[in-house]
């Protein structure tokens, strides 16, 4: 009689039939997160046309979304613990999608600002609840790795969907079109996961707190602005102030943590060299590629002369490269070491990063298509193990707060690199001297250049051009460069931590 009371076998709810279309509904929403970060990159030369944003503003405009959802990721992820990963997902896709419509009738620089920052807090929802999802859904150890490979490799393919429908949509439609491709996807995502997710949550989750979220908010914000701030102008009071803030109130929310009976993120996970070497090695690949990812298109476009479709089709061979990556990442990490498929994908991404230093305004694309290709592939290998070491490593009733810490940690990574490298490459350019008569605006961006010269005498106008688009690419060799030393570096992080680290056979 009591084996009626006993739970069902795993393999039993492994082959409960519908995880694979659950699957398919989480991997849409991260397809449209991946979609929308590609696409505001590659709209940037439309952006400051029409909203004629500073320097300063447009580097916002690129961040302040990893900014916000950076500073809310960890407590979105453990209010999805508390309250349901699914009904956390379903509400943030659809304010995501409200959201959206803003940015895209924005107006002025600084309601596209307000808008990014307000994606960035419906987003927070969405990648900690699709991860946590995955954990909670697959239960099996290698059917989990191929979901998460298939999760990784969809956030790759937005990689390539995005600057290729974006150019499209650019070419035929006003920029604001390449935030309205949201909302149908959107819609998808709500009504069929309305019917096909399961929900779940920790059954003993303890209360959200609030002091922890406002901690954990504080901190984050206050510390990326300050580095941003001492990379852009300097180490002065303003930067050191933010500084100390983040710091203080992130020290706050650690002590707070350790000290709850329920936290709202256990710290104790990081104990586990896995789970932080995992962690770490995403903090530092995401800075080290991002101010790449962010300025690639501007260099396509604006130094290299191509329309917005053929530079998001430029770009195609790092999303493929990762799909490809990613879809056997686990099974290759099973066959030689967690540590060798992690550190040897990133050593690849440092690589190709070293060779970009030699890019021209004139350099062929097989150097660059190759390039690319290198860093997908490296990317999706590092990603999908990495994700896989963090899920594994916790119990499925803190997923969702593990997968916060996983995505804080690429978010911050990339905020953290667009503003070091983006600061670089800005201030590199800023540093050019045009022909006599050439305004002090052309100096904020490559865009204002570009802008500038149409207005002026031809041979001044080409003579300007020249100039800028030399010292943006003197400024990408030197982000470029930085990159392929903090991509050796995570490589080095990779082996040392992840030793001995396997991935989970049995589920």
């Amino acid at each position: 009689m009591t084996r009626t009371l006993q739970p069902a076998p795993a393999t039993e709810a492994v082959k409960r039939p519908g995880r694979w279309l659950a699957l398919s509904v989480l991997v849409l929403a991260v397809l449209l997160v991946a979609v929308d970060a590609t696409v505001l990159g590659l709209a940037t030369p439309y952006l400051s046309e029409d909203l004629h944003p500073s320097g300063t503003q447009l580097l916002w405009i690129g961040d302040v979304y990893s900014f916000v959802i950076a500073g809310l990721l960890v407590s979105m992820g453990s209010l999805g613990d508390r309250i349901g990963r699914k009904r956390i997902l379903l509400v943030g896709a659809t304010a995501f999608a409200a959201l959206s419509v803003l940015g895209a009738y924005a107006t002025t620089p600084e309601l596209m600002i307000l808008a990014r920052a307000l994606l960035g807090v419906a987003g927070a929802t969405l990648m900690p609840a699709t991860l946590a999802l995955i954990r909670n859904i697959f239960h099996d150890a290698r059917e989990r790795s191929l979901a998460v490979g298939i999760w990784g490799a969809t956030a790759s393919a937005g990689m390539a969907v995005g600057p290729i429908a974006g150019g499209f949509l650019l070419e035929h439609f006003w920029w604001g079109s390449v935030f309205l491709i949201n909302l149908p996807v959107m819609a998808v995502l709500v009504l069929v996961g309305i019917r096909t997710l399961p929900e779940s949550r920790n059954p003993s989750p303890g209360p959200w707190d609030l002091s922890s979220v406002l901690l954990s908010l504080v901190g984050m914000i206050a510390l990326v602005y300050g580095v941003k701030e001492a990379a852009a102008h300097g180490v002065g009071a303003t930067s050191l102030g933010a500084g100390l803030l983040g710091a203080a109130a992130l020290y706050g929310f650690v002590r707070r943590q350790l000290t709850m009976p329920v936290p709202l993120l256990d710290m104790r996970l990081f104990r586990r060299r896995g789970f932080s070497g995992a962690v770490l090695a995403d903090l530092l690949t995401v800075l080290g590629m991002s101010g790449l990812v962010f300025f690639l298109s501007q260099y396509l476009q604006l130094v290299q002369g191509r329309r917005p479709f053929e530079a998001g089709l430029a770009e195609l061979p790092a999303a493929v490269g990762a799909v490809a990556a990613g879809l056997v990442a686990g099974r290759a990490a099973r066959r030689f070491s967690v540590r060798a498929v992690v550190s040897g994908g990133l050593a690849a991404v440092g690589v190709a990063l070293a060779a970009l230093t030699t890019l021209g305004q004139s350099t062929g694309y097989p150097v660059l298509g190759a390039a690319l290709l290198v860093v997908g592939v490296g990317a999706g290998f590092s990603f999908t193990v990495t994700a896989d070491v963090i899920l594994s490593s916790v119990p499925k009733d803190q997923a969702g707060a593990a997968s916060a810490v996983s995505e804080t940690a690429y978010e911050l990574g990339a905020a953290l690199g667009i503003a070091l490298l983006g600061s670089i490459v800005t201030g590199a350019y800023r540093d050019f001297t045009g022909p006599a008569g050439t305004p002090a605006g052309a100096h904020e961006s490559l865009g204002a250049a570009v802008e500038t010269a149409a207005d002026m005498p031809a041979l001044q106008g080409e003579a300007l051009l020249d100039a800028a688009r030399d010292s943006f690419v003197h400024g990408l060799h030197l982000a470029s460069a930085a990159g392929s030393a903090v991509l050796l570096a995570a490589s080095a992080v990779a082996w040392s931590l992840l030793k001995k680290q396997e991935l989970d056979s049995t589920g």
